[in-house]
């Protein structure tokens, strides 16, 4: 593409002179990567800073047909300098592709947890509604019914357009997708143009990237910037906060409390979920197949959205009867025993919380968690997930979740913590399988046994590598034999 058009929207300054006619082949932000007739864009980053490699890496290269986008100037030829190299590299990537988000329908969905349930719940009802859906998300990317691997719950700039792209090609008239604040904090989304924006709850994490919950706040408060519509859970200040300050159209949802649509009489049992739904001064009965206050919560955003697109109520209450659940969130494994086994995603103190919530409501046997703590994040709430496990559970399982370089050692002294401070019995094994071994073998009957962390997760990440780690399939082996 020529270079003049993939600039196309961008404030710059250049010393190119033939950039209506330069021909660029390839985008890349890895100085490894470049090839004569590439464009480089220098990405500054918590570790590396793209402009310490851009004069280096074009001394090594056969040069002369390398552009350059950068932030200040760095006496090279074949330079574009701009604003923001972040912003620039949104949309040089849409340009590239010929704005494909354009053709889009986009739905985005921010918040710290509930982000993966609530996006397959409304691409659920969406399609059984007779629409065209891609789904961009943690567990992966789908285009109808091919599955793409996720690398990030958002992707890249460069990445994110590929997606668009497929799904326009295929005919996908919405897409679904997760926005996290690392993606909204470093501009992956910019410029795009969201029909609807989705807020789920904020509850502390990773405050080893934002530093403070003020800064996590803004940063997901960026989305509501880029919508049309927006739908706001007000169940907690930070969200009744959001809604306030949203000036563009927008519908409250919320569990606990009245709000534009809301629900009462929750329960929860071991086959699902009943409630009552109010919307628009009628009230309907619902049965769910999805365990917990949370899946109710993430429901009523689905059925929200849908809303706000224009669909009959009846006919997304139905499309929401039989939806099916998530992999890996608050899911059954369907083993040959005596006590239950739920897999969950619960890695932060407000997962741990709900799924625990959410189980203690229908188990007749004891509640026994198994979880561990993530290496090289905050290291503040791994003594608050450890309590608030053993407040609300009958036995803890201290292990290891993806403890990377970090000694795991120092992870399960954190949590230890949090622990010490109850009466509730508990078990230290750092080895997870071992951890997970231990459990089935000493669970009694009627026993819900809760992995939590890992959810969909097929992986471990450990100081010497990512390792395979399927708990569904180590369940059933373990048992089996």
């Amino acid at each position: 593409m020529i270079l003049k058009k993939l600039l196309e929207g961008i404030d710059y300054q250049t010393n190119i002179s033939d950039i209506d006619k330069r021909f660029i082949k390839n985008i890349t932000t890895d100085s490894r990567n470049l090839k004569p007739g590439d464009i480089f864009i220098c990405i500054t980053g918590s570790r590396f800073d793209g402009h310490e490699f851009a004069r280096a890496s074009l001394l090594l290269k056969t040069s002369e047909d390398i552009v350059v986008i950068s932030q200040k100037d760095l006496g090279i030829r074949n330079q574009v300098i701009v604003e923001d190299t972040r912003k620039a590299y949104a949309k040089i990537s849409a340009n590239y592709f010929d704005n494909p988000a354009d053709k889009l329908k986009l739905i985005g969905v921010t918040g710290t947890n509930g982000k993966t349930s609530t996006t397959y719940i409304i691409k659920h009802i969406l399609e059984n509604l007779g629409k065209k859906v891609g789904l961009i998300g943690t567990i992966q990317n789908e285009i109808e019914d091919m599955a793409f691997v996720a690398k990030y719950t958002t992707p890249d700039p460069l990445e994110l357009n590929v997606l668009f792209k497929k799904m326009v090609d295929c005919g996908c008239e919405y897409v679904v997708m997760e926005i996290s604040s690392h993606a909204l904090d470093q501009e992956r989304v910019f410029g795009l143009n969201f029909k609807v924006a989705v807020f789920t709850n904020l509850t502390q994490d990773h405050l080893d990237y934002h530093g403070t919950m003020e800064n996590y706040f803004q940063a997901k408060k960026k989305l509501f910037d880029m919508c049309e519509s927006a739908v706001v859970n007000i169940d907690s200040k930070s969200g009744e906060r959001l809604f306030e300050n949203i000036k563009s159209f927008k519908t409250s949802y919320a569990v606990d409390k009245k709000a534009d649509i809301y629900s009462e009489s929750v329960l929860v049992s071991k086959n699902g979920t009943s409630f009552k739904l109010a919307i628009e001064s009628k009230t309907y009965d619902m049965n769910i197949n999805m365990l917990g206050k949370f899946f109710v919560a993430n429901s009523i955003a689905a059925v929200s959205v849908a809303k706000i697109l224009g669909f009959e109520t009846n006919k997304i209450l139905e499309s929401l009867k039989i939806c099916k659940g998530v992999k890996g969130r608050a899911e059954i494994l369907p083993v040959k025993a005596d006590f239950t086994v739920i897999r969950d995603y619960a890695h932060g103190p407000d997962g741990i919380e709900k799924i625990l919530d959410a189980i203690n409501q229908f188990a007749t046997g004891r509640v026994v968690i198994l979880f561990g703590c993530a290496g090289r994040r905050d290291r503040t709430k791994r003594k608050i997930m450890a309590d608030i496990a053993a407040k609300k559970s009958d036995y803890v399982i201290l292990t290891s979740d993806n403890p990377r370089d970090e000694d795991p050692n120092i992870i399960i002294k954190d949590a230890l913590e949090g622990l010490e401070k109850n009466n509730t019995p508990y078990k230290i094994i750092i080895d997870r399988y071992q951890a997970i071994k231990w459990a089935l073998e000493n669970s009694q009957k009627n026993d819900i046994l809760v992995l939590a962390g890992k959810g969909h997760e097929d992986y471990q990440v450990l100081d010497f590598g990512t390792i395979y780690f399927d708990e569904y399939q180590i369940v059933s082996e373990i048992l089996n034999k």
